[in-house]
């Protein structure tokens, strides 16, 4: 028997080895080929999506499209990145203050603009429990940087000149940022559809929700508790508005309506819902009923604005703000990353600034940044520790400039909505007798700030 089966033992392990030597290890090692060329293709495709570029902005919102043209008016390249697929243009009107129109000028775009908006001549405030006049100021005074100038402007408007201005394919959409990585003097910035950018600055313009604060340390913004009704109206015909600000408080509602030009008047409404009031804000025909119920002894003129404008020109938003104090020892740049806008200074729309002090910011940032980028490029300077010392360098002047001016707008503008807003019998006899005139004044001196010229 063991005679017998050893030689067919025998054959079969000889059959073995004689596999492993001409099918499987040959086979083996064509598969560890195929394995190592997968993962150098993948890497050749991970190269080749790393696109490289000087500056990239993310978000085109009022500071990163200002930041961009500012750059370019020095003619430095910038890429903005935006979630969305088109340009963002809700909010439908911000009022835009001397500091705005500064910035607005030191761009390049506020002419075109003044043609199509009215120049505001000054602020009225009535008590929306009387129905009295409290304050009364002109908006037609010099202060410390020149005449005043108050417009209301569309936001819509607004955006399209700066992105005009720009050169093709500066703004580049439906492009979400969803994390950023380090790699040694660059920034890689992967986007949700895989692609990853690397660039030499980083500029975060991205909102309250901004990735880029993040990760630069910020916390989340804080809810206020209040929130905010805006709205269009737009008539076939001129309006009989005066060119004023017209604001209202009372009873613990903020309201007022201003014209943007002879067809169009821009109104707001803020309070402090309850819960169930709450609900009515995904229900606009309920929403706009409960407004005109709260909006007290106003104006009819101003009544009859809200209650025909359309309900798709409602937008709600609650009100956030960043704790002012963040701003002393965080981080608004670090190394060659930095924010602006609301990525910032998120703030509430008290003193109606959010949007102003974001034009502030591009311009100022543009100025700082473009400084450094310039310097290297006339020097000639290859070295990158070199070149980002001179970006560090730039951005923290940027930041020093912002830090101070961003702290006293959010602190203010909280404190002028607290009043504002306040339900109180003291507050109230506070506000109309004494605070109103106070409050008014604020608005001006806070507006009295020249960002400076880019070039």
């Amino acid at each position: 028997m063991c005679t017998y089966l050893c030689p067919s033992l025998c054959v079969c392990v000889f059959v073995c080895v004689l596999f492993n030597l001409f099918y499987f290890l040959p086979f083996c090692a064509f598969k560890n080929l195929v394995a190592k060329k997968g993962s150098e293709s993948q890497k050749e495709i991970k190269a080749m999506d790393e696109a490289l570029e000087d500056v990239v902005i993310v978000g085109a919102g009022i500071a990163g499209l200002t930041t961009c043209l500012g750059l370019h008016r020095q003619g430095i390249r910038s890429l903005v990145l935006e979630s969305s697929e088109s340009l963002r243009i809700t909010g439908f009107a911000l009022l835009t203050w001397t500091n705005a129109w500064k910035a607005l000028d030191a761009v390049g775009i506020a002419d075109s603009l003044r043609q199509q908006h009215e120049l505001l001549r000054g602020n009225v405030t009535s008590s929306t429990i009387s129905g009295l006049q409290t304050s009364k100021m002109s908006f037609l005074a010099k202060g410390k940087h020149g005449e005043h100038e108050v417009r209301c402007l569309k936001r819509k408007l607004l955006l399209e000149a700066l992105a005009n201005e720009l050169p093709g394919g500066s703004i580049r959409f439906s492009s979400k940022v969803v994390s950023i990585e380090e790699s040694g003097f660059f920034k890689l910035v992967h986007l949700a559809d895989g692609n990853i950018i690397k660039t030499k600055v980083l500029i975060g313009s991205d909102g309250v929700n901004s990735v880029i604060a993040k990760w630069l340390g910020f916390k989340k913004p804080v809810f206020t508790g209040r929130s905010a009704f805006r709205g269009c109206a737009n008539f076939n015909s001129k309006h009989d508005f005066d060119p004023m600000l017209m604001q209202f408080f009372g009873q613990g509602v903020r309201s007022g309506a201003m014209p943007c030009d002879d067809k169009c008047v821009y109104w707001f409404f803020t309070w402090t819902p309850s819960n169930q009031e709450k609900e009515l804000e995904d229900k606009p025909e309920k929403m706009r009923q409960y407004l005109m119920s709260k909006l007290g002894n106003i104006p009819e003129q101003v009544k009859a604005v809200i209650e025909n404008t359309e309900l798709d020109a409602f937008l709600s938003s609650p009100l956030r703000y960043r704790h002012p104090w963040e701003l002393l020892w965080g981080n608004i740049s670090k190394g060659n990353v930095c924010v602006a806008g609301d990525a910032l200074h998120p703030m509430t729309p008290d003193i109606g600034q959010g949007g102003c002090s974001a034009l502030e910011d591009g311009a100022v940032l543009a100025r700082c940044l473009g400084e450094a980028l310039l310097e290297i490029k006339q020097k000639s300077v290859i070295d990158a520790k070199e070149g980002y010392k001179k970006i560090e360098m730039g951005l923290k002047k940027y930041a020093k400039e912002r830090r101070w001016r961003s702290f006293d707008l959010i602190a203010t503008a909280y404190v002028v909505g607290f009043i504002q807003e306040g339900n109180g019998k003291i507050i109230s006899f506070l506000r109309d007798k004494f605070f109103a005139p106070i409050l008014a004044g604020w608005l001006l001196k806070r507006a009295d700030f020249d960002c400076g010229k880019i070039l």
